[in-house]
């Protein structure tokens, strides 16, 4: 039994046995009817551990809306839009080759340059000293940023912000002698 990957349109990833892999009828293990539109759409090959992989990505480039695939897919084909589900096989050459979830893992990993592991960094940053730790205090803020030009502190003057607002008074001073529009009188008949 083969292990290949079937990537439904949720972006979740299954493993899934078969018998005998054609690749011709590979559209059937994804749901569909026919092989319209089906074909392989990237092959990549990675050294994982020191065996060579070559892992092949068969999908539709064409469907009806809401039916996108929202699997994050490694480059060339990361830009690009599926449709529906989505199969994984890995083969050497002529043959195939179990393609695990694990396995994958660890390929899309290489094939994206590797992820940091946020969790181990968070422990690393709260062993680094204060930056601003040894900055006297006149040279903070209230709130203890630097003052240095692109943080203002709230009670600094401005020139503009010294609370007497000219702009109210120009609203009760508009004159209205100068105004295109006019006041006409409607009378209404029964004429119409």
């Amino acid at each position: 039994m083969l292990q290949l990957l079937i990537i439904d349109k949720t972006g979740t990833i299954n493993q899934k046995k078969v018998r005998n892999m054609k690749e011709d009828e590979i559209y059937k293990k994804c749901g569909f009817k026919d092989n319209d539109n089906f074909a392989e759409r990237a092959c990549w090959k990675v050294k994982i551990d020191g065996d060579t992989h070559t892992v092949k990505c068969f999908a539709r480039d064409e469907g009806r809306a809401s039916t996108e695939n929202k699997y994050d897919l490694p480059p060339p084909i990361d830009t690009k839009l599926y449709f529906g589900s989505m199969v994984l096989i890995n083969t050497d050459g002529d043959t195939y080759k179990d393609l695990t979830l694990d396995l994958w893992d660890k390929i899309y990993e290489k094939l994206f340059g590797g992820f940091e592991d946020l969790s181990a960094t968070a422990q690393e940053d709260e062993k680094e000293a204060d930056e601003l730790e040894n900055v006297p205090k006149e040279m903070k803020t209230k709130d203890g940023y630097l003052k240095d030009g692109f943080v203002v502190d709230s009670n600094s003057d401005d020139g503009d912000d010294d609370g007497d607002d000219d702009d109210d008074d120009d609203d009760e001073s508009w004159n209205d002698d100068y105004s295109e529009l006019e006041y006409e009188e409607y009378q209404f008949t029964d004429d119409d």
